[in-house]
């Protein structure tokens, strides 16, 4: 399968000077134009969630709507252009993939790692359809798998975390403990490990994407043992740790407490009486990623059989810097100092378990 470094800022780039060779044009190009959105209107495509949910202010929801955006650009209605299916449970996974194969769309979506076996199983019975997976590879050559940088981005996160700690003590929260989460966590405990050696980070998975319960649980533990900040990787499971920061902020207005959101600025979920306890976002930006590769499609240029991957260099990945109350300058000026060391490559990220023992060890 062909790797390629996929550049966000160029494809806008790129995007916007293919409007404007369009604009200039005569009418020849006029009626290009309207040929090319008739074929526009015959292109669809579907997305199928993880069990997270399509609202699971997180992962998925960053999928569709960039869907939605992608749907918007071109001037289609939702069911009529583009859709999602909801996946309940991963027995639902192949029955929603076939679904939009019967139906045929011209480029499905597979939401998340645990799609991987549904994905290269449907692709491998339908080779003439084109499919795309988020956050895994399946070498079939009708699939482009997609992939981010996770780790950079919790690495900032985890400074974010450091600086910001009282109590020497932060969390992780983690959905299923897999390769892709373990990204995650790596990257976030490297973060934190790089500003102080000696914080303790409580590492611990809930074993699911949508069980809010056992994330507010976990949650309440980790604050229960001075814990003053979580950063969770854990989709819908994710909202439980919310719930249980704005309980206790609630309860006591002077404890500082704070949860990490992924996937896309979680800022809004942070928001109790005055306060807002979510201290930053690790954006990964799912939402452009679809968006950008529907487009390819669209345009005849679907990367079948490549990998692309999104990292801080060109934007894929970052973090959210809104909590203005939150974050210091001299915090958000140290954050932006490793993030330069990042792209640099003065800085090698680990990913995993064992990348991980080795960047501590050398500290």
């Amino acid at each position: 399968m062909k790797n390629r470094k996929y550049s966000l800022f160029f494809v806008l780039v790129l995007s916007v000077a293919m409007f404007l060779a369009a604009c200039g044009s005569s009418d020849d190009a006029e009626s290009d134009d309207k040929d090319a959105a008739e074929d526009d209107s015959d292109y669809s495509v579907g997305l199928v969630t993880d069990v997270g949910g399509v609202d699971d202010k997180s992962f998925n929801q960053s999928s569709w709507e960039g869907l939605q955006e992608w749907g918007k650009e071109h001037g289609l209605e939702e069911k009529e252009g583009y859709e999602y299916a909801q996946s309940d449970d991963e027995s639902d996974y192949l029955p929603n993939l076939n679904r939009f194969v019967r139906n045929d769309y011209n480029l499905i979506f597979g939401i998340g790692f645990m799609l991987e076996d549904g994905i290269d199983t449907i692709a491998e019975q339908h080779p003439d359809a084109n499919f795309a997976i988020v956050d895994s590879v399946v070498d079939q050559p009708n699939v482009a798998s997609i992939n981010f940088a996770d780790h950079e981005g919790s690495f900032l996160v985890g400074v974010a975390a450091a600086l910001k700690t009282e109590t020497d003590k932060v969390g992780f929260i983690g959905g299923v403990d897999s390769e892709t989460i373990n990204k995650f966590e790596a990257g976030f405990v490297a973060g934190v490990k790089s500003i102080d050696n000696t914080i303790d980070v409580d590492v611990q998975y809930a074993g699911a994407f949508d069980a809010a319960d056992d994330g507010k649980l976990i949650a309440s533990n980790m604050y229960n043992n001075d814990v003053d900040i979580i950063y969770h990787s854990a989709g819908g499971t994710g909202t439980g740790v919310f719930a249980q920061a704005k309980d206790i902020k609630h309860n006591d207005p002077d404890r500082d407490v704070w949860v990490i959101g992924v996937d896309r600025d979680q800022y809004d979920e942070g928001v109790i009486d005055d306060y807002n306890i979510t201290l930053t976002s690790m954006l990964k930006r799912v939402d452009i990623a679809v968006q950008e590769v529907s487009n390819m499609g669209m345009e005849g240029e679907f990367p079948a059989g490549e990998t692309l991957e999104f990292a801080i260099e060109d934007d894929g990945i970052g973090i959210s810097l809104k909590n203005e109350d939150a974050l210091t300058d001299d915090m958000i000026e140290t954050i932006d100092e490793w993030k330069e060391k990042i792209v640099n490559e003065e800085v090698d990220v680990p990913a995993t378990h064992e990348e991980l023992k080795e960047f501590e060890d050398a500290l």
